[in-house]
């Protein structure tokens, strides 16, 4: 009996357990079903509103000058003074640097003695002239003397009175007297040709002495213009060679920012020129604006592109110096139902969402360029046909944005 107890209490104890196992699950309370809600996502959003908007385009230039003038040494010399600095600003007319006079003084001195030098040949040439002119009739008469004493020779020795020797002393005299009057016609005749020569040796010693004092005249340096000065390459004392170059200025109304044009935008960039004639542009120095002006295209483009030569309205040129840097904005042609946009409502380059029913909606847009609002905000310029006056376009940029996507307006 003890063991047939043994073997049945385990069981009973199981079953009890199961018993109330299934006793406690019955009377459980009942757990409302779940519900699944979808979540919503707040965004910020603007009106649309298209209109006449000209895009810009962002474009990186130097500053240059396009009559950079090279002040050179114009003669060998020595620098006496140097009156300018480096970034000087210069009124025109003023002396800016000069070369020792002295090593001018000499030359001018030999030019003006080989001058007189000339001057005194051709005097001498003239008077020679004259005197040949009056020795000639003496010697045209002295050579008739001579012919008739040959024919009373030749009288004399036909009628026996005379010699031989008297006729061929009286020929001698003839042929002598000839010669000179010959000598005396050649000299003559050469006289146009010798005074020639001097004149135009005269001519170069002239041209020779107009040089040398031209090249004193320029051994003091002066502004031709109001001026930047450059860069200033000698000091008091440097010796100096002939065309070295001494310092470098510019005027200010001679500069201007040449940029590279993208080559997509040349072909509109140049046909908007040939209507205009100018484009309007605007860069940046510090806190100052700078008004451009795109006045042409360079001669020359390349694959990459082509430069744009912007000039520097009168009122900005003390504000920047030749060699520096600037970014240019310059404003295209205008679109008509262009809509400004947020770079951060822009999504892939080409697609923009609108809010419709609480959901986001994909409108495929085509960039345009940069556009600045009135208080320097940047913004994108885009075109898209599908957006219309009043939708309301999300400007939040959303990491998971898809169509249908959620979304409820930030009041």
């Amino acid at each position: 009996m003890k063991r047939l107890i043994k073997l049945l209490l385990p069981i009973l104890i199981l079953a009890a357990g199961v018993g109330v196992f299934q006793y406690l699950k019955q009377t459980r309370p009942e757990r409302p079903p779940a519900e699944i809600s979808e979540r919503v996502w707040r965004v910020e959003v603007e009106t649309v509103a298209p209109r006449r908007l000209a895009p810009s385009l962002e474009l990186y230039g130097s500053v240059e000058s396009r009559d950079l003038l090279r002040a050179a040494a114009s003669a060998p010399a020595r620098v006496e003074r140097v009156l300018v600095r480096e970034g000087e600003r210069v009124a025109a007319g003023a002396l800016l640097l000069e070369l020792d006079p002295r090593d001018f003084s000499l030359r001018l001195a030999q030019a003006q003695a080989q001058l007189d030098e000339l001057r005194a040949q051709i005097d001498s040439e003239r008077i020679r002239h004259a005197t040949d002119l009056a020795a000639l009739e003496h010697e045209r008469t002295l050579l008739a003397l001579a012919e008739d004493g040959v024919q009373r020779a030749l009288q004399l020795t036909k009628q026996r009175v005379g010699s031989q020797t008297d006729l061929d002393i009286a020929e001698q005299e003839r042929a002598r007297q000839s010669l000179a009057v010959s000598n005396r016609e050649m000299s003559i005749a050469d006289f146009p040709a010798r005074q020639r020569a001097l004149e135009a040796r005269l001519e170069g010693a002239r041209g020779r002495l107009d040089e040398i004092a031209l090249e004193l005249e320029r051994s003091r340096v002066l502004a031709p213009y109001e001026a930047i000065i450059a860069s200033v390459a000698v000091a008091p004392g440097d010796q100096v060679r002939k065309d070295e170059v001494l310092l470098t200025l510019y005027a200010l109304e001679s500069l201007e920012v040449r940029a590279r044009i993208p080559a997509p935008f040349q072909a509109e960039l140049t046909a908007a020129l040939q209507v205009h004639a100018q484009l309007p542009a605007t860069a940046s120095v510090g806190e100052q604006r700078l008004d451009l002006t795109l006045e042409r295209l360079a001669g020359e483009a390349s694959a990459s592109g082509i430069d744009a030569l912007f000039a520097i309205a009168d009122s900005n040129a003390d504000l920047v110096r030749a060699g520096q840097l600037v970014a240019v904005r310059l404003e295209r042609p205008a679109r008509e139902d262009a809509v400004a946009v947020p770079f951060g409502a822009v999504y892939g380059g080409n697609r923009v969402y609108t809010l419709v029913d609480g959901r986001m909606k994909g409108i495929p847009v085509r960039p345009l360029g940069g556009w600045l609002t009135e208080r320097g905000e940047e913004r994108l310029l885009v075109e898209a046909t599908a957006l219309a006056t009043g939708d309301r376009l999300i400007i939040t940029h959303m990491p998971n944005a898809v169509d249908g996507l959620r979304v409820e307006s930030i009041p």
